[in-house]
């Protein structure tokens, strides 16, 4: 009985290759098995870390502090409760519905914001993003756990923020 592939080719026209062009056609099928695989891990764990990521940011609570570049004052308190966050497309965009309050402003409203990842660690970052009734914000903050850091803008003003996040009850 002879092998014969789909064109017709039996074994014999493999074993009559030159030996490295046999390796090479090895190692390329070999390689695209890997690959696929791969591709298939990487799907499944982007959305195994999407779906971590939009349930621990579900009914949040972000209490920390804020400075202001060149400001003698101390840190000011600030909060945002995050109602929910849902991924947005194949890109990095993710919808925040949030409470922010800031001065004697208080709102809750849907953001598109943008999520990078490091790793296994988001960041949301924002450039001239802005916010009804608040105004144009930059910031860029690192989520990790159960705290968040980063930098923010707005206008000619910025400063760093930091804090922890806490499940609302």
């Amino acid at each position: 009985m002879v092998f014969k592939f789909a064109n017709g080719r039996t074994w014999k026209f493999i074993l009559k290759m030159k030996p490295i062009l046999l390796l090479l056609s090895f190692g390329l099928v070999s390689l695209s098995v890997v690959l696929r695989a791969q591709s298939s891990k990487e799907s499944t764990g982007s959305s195994n870390r999407f779906e971590m990521f939009s349930e621990s940011m579900t009914q949040v609570r972000f209490k920390g502090f804020f400075t202001v570049n060149g400001s003698k004052r101390p840190p000011l308190e600030e909060t945002y409760e995050i109602h929910s966050v849902q991924k947005f497309g194949d890109e990095d965009l993710w919808i925040f519905t949030a409470r922010i309050k800031s001065g004697n402003k208080d709102v809750t409203l849907p953001m598109p914001l943008p999520v990078k990842w490091v790793g296994e660690i988001p960041v949301i970052s924002m450039q001239d993003f802005t916010i009804p009734g608040l105004g144009t914000f930059s910031a860029h903050v690192v989520i990790d756990r159960d705290k968040y850091a980063g930098t923010w803008a707005h206008g000619n003003k910025g400063g760093h923020l930091y804090g922890t996040i806490s499940k609302i009850r």
